[in-house]
């Protein structure tokens, strides 16, 4: 195939997880799509296997990453019988993400700051845990969104996890003897890692995150038996004077404007990778160019490859070998990292291995998985208005929004939708021939501003602005649980006591598990949504997937309640059986913060100074309530009340364990100070003007800090794109 860029098969990421607004006209699939044959995508020697049929190897199972577990013992007739078999809690604070690994009778988990226990699977008896000891200061330097991990691979004996200052680590299964260690970042530039490493043919692939730090993205691949390096695939060109590395950066550079490489260019491949026997290829996502705007980061256009795209590499030798390119110029955090997956399906009678991704921009893909031909493209929900509509002569590239252009333009614009479907794990059944992902239909707000940051992240979006628009109203907007046919690219069904924000698994006794609710795990009748079973964890929230296992003719299933772990809530590692007894411990009543802040204090230039630094350095994690770190509101902090206790936490570094590092390297006393006075003042506005009952911060159009709209705000334009 020739490399020709109309061939495009195209972090904010995680925290930014809960966004939301919308427009269109109809996608019609014309290509005369067949239903689903109800095969099972081609899966690896090793997981097919007798004796691992009943595990969980690997993040999405087994390479397919499809999360279908051909289990029956619990089924739609029975699951409401599901008891608590075992659990154990977990002792770190912070975000859970991690989906559990189950490989010869012992179950894996890691937490934050990327440390990792093992338990045996069928009692439930710690075996070991391994502290990779991060180093804590990480949390204020350079990570875009929390201390959390998404899990481990199994590999000949050996449990291997990515950590968040860089590092893959190799355990003993057995003895949690570290085996080998690699730095698969360089220490010190802004990377990390976060997501789960996958392996296919004895090699580990491992992205990172830091585009959010103009840093340049690529994929490494690593030898799974003794951690050597094998090769390495940079996912945006650099300064062309310095050379290319690689044959397609070279055509790459002629889709960047200016001097881009002084950013980065971003495209940091963070979560979304997937191993395909079938084709040889390891397929990944990319993520958003760096900084944010395309016109910032690009000033006169280009597509910028390949941010916000879908690669395909040789898996032996990492040459490239296809690409689409999902968003060409993409000013809107649509990284495009979400989970992929890959399945036969029968398509105009044909059996065809493809594979599907339903990221955040809100479209579902189904691509060809040997060549990045595109199959077909629709949006997953109501409408979208940075698209017009797709050019399918060009293999389905997206046709932009001028209007959307919020670097040219600006005048800012509310994107819908936003943060659809983010890194939460999908899954495919091939019995109903049915992906079940947790998505949401919503809006946000972006005003484009050259070198305008949040936090230490360079974003060149300034978040106390909003667009010169009102807000657009939304049908249907929230957060939901969706059944999605891929084969003729429409709803089966949909179920609003599902989550937007929780992953899922499916079982081929016509199940689907997902966490629902605040702290709730529940069970969906495959076929048709219907709620069968629920119950509360007793902890935290659950954001990741859970999973199913065998073990001495007993089917398990397994999960992570993490969210919201360390406000009163443990975080816990729950696994269920249908002949489960044990009894979890009562939850404490909830815990109701106390708004007690002090009088107000500070001139009028200290609370303007403290807003600003409140802006740029805190609302990361404390904007007006718990973020994805599972930090606090902080006008509700005692720390309020006297400087000395809230300079010993900013400054000195007094809840570092729990996430909260030293700022001492960007703020000083008098700035901390300054910020206290503008939480202060906050805290009693809120005292003052309490919230009605329902109400609150979110809605279709909220924005970071940002200013209420005018109230004669004008309309935004209404060209876009309609399911």
């Amino acid at each position: 195939m020739g490399l020709n860029e109309s061939f495009h098969l195209c972090c904010w990421g995680d925290y930014m997880n809960m966004r939301s607004t919308a427009i269109g006209v109809a996608l019609a699939v014309t290509l005369g799509l067949a239903a689903c044959s109800g095969q099972q995508s081609n899966q690896s020697a090793a997981t097919q296997s007798a004796d691992t049929s009943g595990q969980w190897r690997s993040h999405g199972r087994d390479d397919s990453e499809q999360r279908y577990v051909p289990l029956t013992q619990i089924n739609a007739d029975n699951v409401s019988q599901l008891g608590v078999a075992w659990f154990a809690d977990l002792a770190e604070r912070g975000g859970y993400q991690t989906t559990p690994v189950m490989a010869d009778g012992r179950l894996y988990v890691t937490t934050p700051w990327s440390k990792v226990y093992a338990f045996d699977a069928k009692t439930g008896e710690q075996l070991w845990k391994y502290d990779p000891q991060v180093p804590r200061e990480l949390a204020a330097t350079s990570l875009c969104c929390n201390i959390s991990n998404r899990g481990v691979a199994y590999w000949n004996g050996k449990v291997i996890w990515g950590t968040l200052d860089g590092r893959l680590v190799a355990a003993d299964a057995k003895t949690g003897q570290k085996v080998w260690e690699a730095q698969t970042t360089d220490p010190e530039l802004a990377l990390s890692i976060t997501g789960a490493p996958r392996i296919g043919d004895g090699k580990v692939f491992i992205g990172q995150a830091g585009a959010e730090f103009h840093q340049r993205g690529y994929l490494s691949a690593w030898d799974a038996e003794t951690g050597q390096k094998l090769w390495h695939w940079w996912a945006v060109p650099g300064n062309p004077a310095d050379g290319f590395e690689q044959p397609e950066l070279e055509w790459a550079a002629k889709t960047w404007n200016g001097e881009w490489w002084k950013t980065g260019g971003g495209a940091t491949p963070w979560d979304g990778i997937v191993y395909d026997p079938e084709t040889g290829l390891v397929i990944f996502g990319t993520g958003n160019g760096a900084p944010w705007p395309a016109e910032v980061r690009s000033p006169g256009g280009g597509d910028n490859l390949f941010t916000s795209s879908i690669v395909a590499l040789d898996a032996k030798t990492g040459q490239y070998r296809w690409h689409y390119q999902t968003v060409p110029a993409d000013s809107f955090d649509f990284d495009n990292t979400s989970p992929l997956t890959t399945a036969d399906l029968t398509i105009d009678g044909k059996k065809t291995h493809v594979v599907m991704q339903a990221p955040k921009n809100g479209v579902f893909y189904v691509i060809e998985a040997a060549t990045g031909k595109v199959i077909s493209a629709n949006l997953f929900v109501p409408s979208a208005n940075w698209l017009t509509g797709f050019d399918k002569d060009n293999n389905w590239k997206p046709i932009l929004n001028p209007d959307a252009n919020i670097g040219k333009t600006g005048k800012g614009w509310f994107v819908v939708p936003f943060q659809t479907h983010v890194w939460n794990p999908q899954s495919f059944n091939p019995e109903t021939g049915l992906m079940y992902l947790p998505a949401r239909y919503a809006s946000y707000g972006m005003v484009s501003e050259a070198g305008a940051k949040m936090g230490n992240q360079l974003l060149s979006i300034n978040v106390a602005k909003r667009p010169e628009y009102a807000p657009p109203q939304l049908e249907g907007a929230g957060m939901y649980l969706l059944a999605w046919d891929p084969v003729n690219q429409r709803e089966a069904w949909k179920n609003r006591e599902g989550s937007g924000g929780s992953g899922t698994m499916t079982t081929a006794g016509n199940l689907v598990f997902q966490g629902t609710g605040q702290r709730n795990f529940s069970a969906f009748r495959a076929t048709d949504g219907q709620m069968l079973w629920s119950t509360e964890t007793q902890g935290g929230g659950i954001t990741a997937g859970s999973i199913s296992y065998e073990l001495d003719g007993t089917q398990y299933v397994a999960v992570v309640a993490g969210q919201g772990a360390g406000g009163g809530a443990p975080a816990r590692l729950l696994v269920y059986s249908l002949d489960g007894k044990a009894q979890l411990p009562a939850a404490g009543p909830p815990v109701v913060p106390v708004l007690n802040p002090p009088a107000n204090f500070g001139t009028a230039a200290q609370l303007a100074r403290g807003q600003d630094l409140y802006t740029q350095n805190c609302t990361i994690c404390h904007e007006s309530g718990a973020r994805m770190g599972n930090f606090p509101d902080l006008r509700y902090s005692a720390m309020l009340l006297a400087a000395p206790a809230f300079e010993s936490v900013v400054l000195g570094g007094a809840l570092s364990e729990n996430g909260m590092v030293s700022f001492s390297k960007a703020l000083n006393a008098e700035d901390v100070e300054a910020i206290r006075s503008h939480l202060v003042r906050v805290a009693n506005e809120l005292k003052a003007n309490p919230p009605q009952q329902g109400g609150g911060r979110g809605g279709q159009g909220g924005g970071r800090g940002a200013a209420a709209a005018p109230s004669n705000a004008p309309q935004q334009p209404a060209a876009g794109l309609h399911q």
